[in-house]
């Protein structure tokens, strides 16, 4: 693996190499002693370096009409003064010099065009006698000169003479490089401008791709989940963004020409210290198990102390060190590819693979940036446009699967959480039914036996307020389930009819207490049994009902079941219910479906409930394809009504049936032998009584094995069981039953929803006709 990078670097800089000789050696001709002659070059479509040996005056700024004829030194163009040694002299790079070119062009040419690029640090270029091109004001000392940076194309005038006399007045007081370091052209108008154009296409593209992409980062963060990786690489993008227009040819430089020098230099180094900062600290944050703590801050902390000298020093002090802070950005962005990038890949991090990518990509554009900031390798435009959208590209991969994998384990701690939260409510539900049984169950038990008017009322209240208590756990467990998507609907013969008729006379009561006349009309239409499911239809309409009768204190309450169509197979009924109670504002009428959400908070303290009656009944709706609607006037009443399409059954419709425990059935399981496999001594003192009294024979096992042991096939007609005992559950009791070849009715009883049920299910606290009604059926289909 070190192998393969260290080629992979090696040919870069060969291929980078080989550019530059091939660009260095490509035939332009070179001035000689202040004379470039180009009477044998073809200039139609293409351009020419003006390198060579141009005439050079130290410490004097020459207008071309003074120029002298003697005192002239000729040195290579374009080179650094500190490079410089006319006469043997070495020179500083503060000052200012005039430069001169003679320049031959060929008789047939196309129109003549330059391009000047920007010098150390400002420049007055004069062809044969006047000013065509001007980079601030170049004078004999700093306070007559302003310096300016930006790449200049210009077309010189028409019908110009076949000998170019050249005058270019540099000086620099500023920065601690001076003199000229990139090429001139000169060459067709047209391609000059074309590349021009297509350069500062390039730079514009790149610039709004990474400040665009920058922003999108940003908005992640701000209103996403806050993490500090796509902020630093969102800052990072949007402060690069100002590097592809404010460097190199200094296309904003060109389009706004006023900038102030001072301030776009500190600008310059800013963004490339601070820069560098923000990848390290993007890096960090990204792997940060793979860094090295102690590299990674000095890296933070050197990248800060260039910032601040760039802030708080003049530009000759922080430029000079530029070098020193190449060098060592270079070296960062190495240690991030082969240590923290390369570790990361290795150790299979989320988006570790594109985010070495981008890392190799960054470290060649840096590589092209400086070999051609020191002049050894051309301008390379196109490749480095490339290589910028590709990083881009691969970091943005990058984030892509840090975000995904972010979510994926979101997505596994949300289902682990709504586990954990199921098997909670499971376990409460266990926990809360089973008091809740017995409290129920002793309740019956007392009121059928014969207690006194006013011992009748206490436990009138006691049954209401427990049933109560019954039917908010019930609401929270259905809303549990409706939630993880395992509720189902049965589709088995139903008389709405005496649904109706039950649900009603069972809410009698709660209505009579407040004086509330409660009515129910059915269709004369409706003659048959439907196709539904009874449980959910007596849930959706009670919780409609007993919702009526809570928010109304005077009038009446009515259920009116409607047919509205008739089919050959299938019917369209309209439920609805209404009441004279206080109505519900518009603004207020869509929040009431929400979970734990009522009109107003004070409805809650005046009326109670938990607010999960409404959302229950209208999402059972939604899931059959129905939606429930309201209209409601505040202070006159309610109407809240859905339309639903049932098959018909094919029975006709029958009548309410009895109450078995409580209309003087005393013996309705008379000759019933019954084993009760139950744990809990309250729940069998509660089913084991109730049973006994309506004349049914109770065996009684605490656990699985005991009923292993006790059941009689000769005897018992019938098993109750427990799904939740000691030693052995009722789920491997009844497996192992079924496997010695038992085929007696097993019916489960349970505090909480069961995975799985033999014959039925029945779940505590259970009303006594219920259970009668269960128990008669299966016995009578067993016998």
């Amino acid at each position: 693996m070190k192998g393969s990078w260290k080629k992979l670097i090696s040919f870069t800089v060969v291929w980078a190499i080989a550019l530059s000789c091939l660009a260095d050696g490509i035939g332009d001709p070179v001035a000689q002693n202040g004379l470039l002659d180009l009477r044998k070059e073809n200039l139609f479509g293409k351009s020419l370096t003006m390198n060579g040996q141009w005439g050079f005056f130290w410490n004097r700024l020459l207008s071309p009409d003074s120029l002298p004829r003697a005192g002239v030194s000729y040195v290579p163009f374009p080179v650094l003064w500190k490079d410089l040694h006319p006469n043997g002299q070495s020179l500083p790079s503060r000052g200012f010099a005039t430069y001169t070119l003679t320049v031959y062009l060929p008789h047939k040419r196309p129109r003549i065009g330059m391009e000047i690029p920007d010098v150390y640090c400002a420049y007055k270029l004069f062809v044969n006698g006047s000013v065509q091109s001007q980079n601030g004001e170049p004078g004999r000392s700093a306070e007559s000169s302003t310096p300016f940076w930006a790449t200049r194309t210009i077309a010189l005038p028409s019908g110009e003479h076949d000998t170019l006399v050249l005058v270019l007045q540099i000086a620099n007081f500023w920065h601690a490089k001076g003199g000229p370091y990139k090429e001139i052209l000169i060459g067709d108008k047209d391609e000059l401008f074309l590349k021009k154009n297509r350069d500062a296409a390039y730079d514009l593209a790149l610039a709004g791709c990474m400040f665009m992409g920058g922003l999108f980062f940003l908005g992640l963060f701000v209103f996403g989940r806050h993490d500090k990786t796509t902020l630093y690489f969102s800052l990072f993008c949007i402060l690069y963004s100002y590097r592809m227009v404010g460097t190199d040819a200094y296309v904003l430089h060109t389009l706004f020409s006023d900038l102030n020098w001072f301030i776009t230099i500190r600008i310059e180094y800013l963004t490339l210290s601070l820069g560098a900062f923000l990848f390290c600290s993007y890096t960090t944050h990204l792997f940060p198990d793979d860094v090295h703590p102690l590299v990674m801050k000095a890296v933070t902390w050197f990248c800060l102390l260039f910032t601040a000298i760039n802030i708080f020093t003049p530009p000759i002090v922080f430029t000079g060190l530029l070098n020193v802070f190449l060098v060592a950005m270079f070296i960062c962005i190495g240690y991030a590819l082969f240590v923290v990038n390369l570790r990361a890949a290795r150790k299979r991090r989320s988006g570790s693979l594109y985010a070495l990518l981008s890392t190799v990509v960054m470290l060649l554009i840096l590589l092209l940036s400086n070999l051609h900031y020191f002049g050894l390798i051309p301008a390379l435009k196109l490749i480095v446009f490339i290589g910028y959208l590709a990083f881009f590209f691969l970091q943005s991969l990058s984030l892509s699967h840090r975000f995904a994998d972010t979510f994926r384990k979101a997505t596994l701690q949300a289902q682990q959480g709504l586990k954990t939260k199921s098997e909670f409510l499971s376990t409460m539900s266990h926990e809360i039914r089973t008091p809740l049984n017995a409290v129920i169950g002793m309740t019956h038990l007392l009121l059928r036996s014969d207690p006194r008017a006013d011992q009748k009322e206490d436990l009138g209240v006691l049954l209401f307020s427990a049933s109560n208590l019954l039917s908010i756990v019930n609401n929270i467990l259905d809303y549990n389930k409706i939630e993880e998507g395992k509720i189902g609907f049965e589709q088995i013969p139903m008389d709405l009819p005496v649904i109706a008729g039950n649900i009603i006379a069972g809410l009698k009561n709660a209505a009579g207490d407040k004086g509330i006349t409660l009515l129910l009309d059915v269709d004369d239409r409706l003659d048959k049994k439907l196709i539904g499911d009874p449980t959910r239809t007596i849930q959706v309409i009670t919780n409609l009902v007993h919702n009526a009768i809570k928010f109304t204190e005077k009038g009446s309450v009515r259920l009116a079941i409607t047919v509205d169509a008739i089919q050959s197979d299938a019917v369209t009924i309209t439920i609805k219910v209404a009441d004279t109670g206080i109505g519900i504002a518009p603004e207020k009428q869509s929040m009431i479906f929400d979970r734990f959400t009522q009109a107003d908070s004070s409805t809650s303290r005046s009326y109670g409930g938990t607010g999960l009656g409404l959302a229950i009944t209208k999402r059972i709706l939604e899931l059959q394809g129905v939606t429930l609607q309201l209209r409601s006037v505040p202070g006159k009443g309610s109407q809240f009504y859905f339309t639903q399409t049932f098959a018909f059954g094919k029975d006709g419709i029958g009548t309410q049936p009895d109450n078995l425990y409580t209309s003087g059935h005393r013996d309705v399981l008379h000759g019933i032998s019954i084993l009760l496999v139950e744990d809990n001594p309250l729940n069998v003192l509660v089913a084991q009584t109730m049973l006994e009294n309506s004349g049914a024979s109770v065996d009684v096992a605490g656990n699985g094995v005991e009923a292993l042991e006790r059941l009689d096939r000769t005897r018992h007609m019938l098993v109750l069981m427990d799904l939740h005992m000691p030693v052995m559950d009722g789920y491997e009791a009844t497996v192992l039953l079924r496997k010695r070849g038992e085929t007696l009715p097993i019916i489960a009883l349970t505090a909480s929803t069961p995975k799985e049920v033999e014959n039925d299910v029945v779940v505590k606290p259970f009303d006594p006709d219920d259970l009668f009604r269960v128990i008669l059926q299966h016995v009578h289909e067993y016998l």
